[in-house]
């Protein structure tokens, strides 16, 4: 990978960002609080993705597991 390239294309994003929130036309004082809030906004996001998703999936493919596949007898089935 040529590290130019990769230089150029994150420039491009982050000039993209800029574009997309309009924080270009912010001072630098203004960025600063700005970034400051989205970045205080997205780690926790992340992180709380980070631990619960796999959680739900987990439990979602345990209950369409439990629909289609045996599906243990009643309690009213074993005292017979």
């Amino acid at each position: 990978v040529d590290i130019k390239s990769l230089t150029y294309y994150l420039y491009w994003l982050y000039c993209q960002y800029e574009l997309i929130t309009c924080s270009y036309l912010m001072e630098p004082w203004e960025k600063v609080l700005f970034y400051t809030a989205h970045v205080a906004t997205v780690v926790p996001l992340t992180y709380a993705a980070y631990l619960f998703i796999p959680a739900h999936i987990s439990g979602a493919f345990h209950f369409f597991l439990h629909l289609l596949g045996n599906q243990p007898e009643s309690t009213v089935s074993i005292m017979k």
